[in-house]
């Protein structure tokens, strides 16, 4: 099973329960688990208000959503200047100062970087991407391992493998270390 969907949107508060409530609802239709989905669901929000602090007023942004039978993988994209210099230390993962055990920022991060802070402590990868060229901008990737709800429709989906590609043709045959 493979779910993708795209949303492109005008940089407005409006847009971000509209696209909150499209990926929950989403997750919930397939069943995962409702602890999941807030983790979910509260990282993307962060994503998206980090756009109305620092993307063009007249840009749009785009949300792209991919489920498969073990990962939400979202990304925001933006128009907005790019990743500023003086937060570096914040996106790049190497340089980052971690969250405190129990996932809050440490005191000497700015109030405005603490949403950073929470989608690392929600999501298992959080990545942020500089987009250079003629659209500069940021890029977040979220990802986080679904958990499904006993007998959800998700997971009776990801029971069902198919052993021939779309148009009937064979699939080759997995590795011995390849998961099934």
């Amino acid at each position: 099973m493979e779910i993708k969907l795209s949303l492109s949107l005008p940089r407005d508060e409006i847009s971000i329960p509209v696209v909150r409530r499209i990926c929950t609802q989403s997750l919930k239709v397939l069943g995962v688990s409702q602890e999941c989905i807030d983790d979910v669901e509260l990282a993307l929000t962060e994503a998206c208000a980090n756009v109305l602090l620092h993307a063009q007023a007249e840009d749009e942004y785009e949300v792209s959503v991919g489920v498969d039978n073990e990962v939400a993988v979202i990304e925001v994209s933006d128009r907005g200047g790019g990743l500023d210099a003086t937060f570096e230390s914040v996106f790049d993962p190497e340089r980052a100062t971690r969250p405190t055990p129990d996932g809050t920022a440490p005191e000497n991060v700015p109030e405005q970087g603490r949403g950073i802070f929470l989608m690392r402590a929600l999501m298992d990868r959080v990545q942020f991407h500089r987009v250079e060229g003629p659209h500069r901008g940021t890029r977040v990737h979220l990802e986080k391992a679904l958990v499904w709800e006993e007998s959800a429709p998700g997971a009776q989906l990801s029971r069902a493998r198919r052993t021939t590609g779309p148009w009937g043709t064979a699939r080759p045959p997995k590795a011995a270390d390849e998961p099934v």
